[in-house]
C-alpha cells in the first residue's frame, strides 16, 4: 500500500466463482488505460458473494448494522500501464444503502442497493440477493465448502490474489490499494447457482459450473482512491 489507510474491514464467508471467457468478449468493457490480464490468453469473470464486517476508519469503533452488510461483485481482472495488476468491477450490490452512496461518491464503483441474506455453518454457505428497483441483479448461490488447498495453483493465485481496485470517472482511471493476508482457500462445491448478475452487467449468460473456491475471512485494509 503506497499511502496510509483509509478503511479497515473484514471479509467473511466468501466465495469465488469464476469462468473462462473469450476475451473479444470482455474486452469492449475495459475502458482505455487498463488492460485485460489474462491467464492462457483468456479472461476471466468472476462472481464474489461475501460479508463485510466492521467496516469503518483505520482506528475507529464499528457502528452497529451499518458496518455490516452482505456484498456480491461481479468483476473481471486488468493492469495497467505499468502492468500493476488489479479488479475492474462491472458492478457490486450492497445491503446498505448509505455504504452504496458512499462508495460511488469515494471510489466511482457502480454500487447498487439490494436486499441480500448469507447464512453459513462451516458446511454450507448460502447467499441470497435481489437488486432494488430493478428487474436484473438476482443471485441464488448455495455451495458446499471442501478441504484446504495447502499450495494454491498457479491460476488460483492469479484469480484471488488482487491487491488493487482500478475504476473510471469523467474518463480518468483511478486506483486503490487493498492489503491483506493471503486466502486460506478451501475447494468448493456448487450446489445451486441462479443468477443474472452477469447478464445484468451486459455479460453473456454462462451455462457451464464455475470454478469454485471458498476463501473465508481475512482482515482489510483499504487505501484512498487516487489518480
Amino acid at each position: 500500500m503506497t499511502g496510509p489507510p483509509v478503511m479497515r474491514q473484514t471479509w467473511r464467508d466468501l466465495t469465488f466463482l469464476h469462468w473462462p471467457l473469450d476475451a473479444s468478449i470482455v474486452q469492449p468493457f475495459i475502458p482505455d488505460g487498463l488492460h485485460l490480464h489474462l491467464y492462457d490468453g483468456v479472461a476471466w469473470v468472476g462472481l464474489v458473494p461475501f460479508v463485510i464486517d466492521d467496516l469503518t476508519l483505520p482506528n475507529a469503533p464499528a457502528v452497529p448494522w451499518l458496518s455490516s452488510f452482505a456484498e456480491t461483485n461481479v468483476r473481471t481482472y486488468v493492469v495497467d500501464h505499468n502492468g500493476v495488476p488489479g479488479v475492474w468491477f462491472f458492478s457490486l450490490d450492497a445491503a446498505r444503502l448509505p455504504a452504496v452512496i458512499g462508495a460511488r461518491a469515494a471510489y466511482a464503483l457502480p454500487y447498487f442497493w439490494a436486499r441480500m441474506s448469507v447464512a453459513c455453518n462451516g458446511k454450507i454457505v448460502r447467499y441470497s440477493s435481489r437488486r432494488r428497483f430493478s428487474a436484473l441483479g438476482r443471485c441464488d448461490i448455495e455451495v458446499e465448502i471442501g478441504d484446504a488447498i495447502a499450495q494454491p495453483s498457479e491460476l488460483e493465485i492469479f484469480l484471488t490474489a488482487r491487491y488493487r481496485l482500478y475504476a473510471q470517472r469523467r474518463k480518468r482511471i483511478l486506483n486503490a490499494d487493498v492489503k491483506h493476508p493471503p486466502w486460506n482457500l478451501q475447494r468448493a462445491t456448487v450446489v445451486k447457482l441462479d443468477q443474472d448478475l452477469l447478464q445484468a452487467a451486459g455479460l453473456p449468460a454462462v451455462r457451464s459450473q464455475p470454478l469454485a473456491h471458498f476463501g473465508g475471512r481475512v482482515d482489510v485494509l483499504v487505501g484512498a482512491c487516487t489518480l
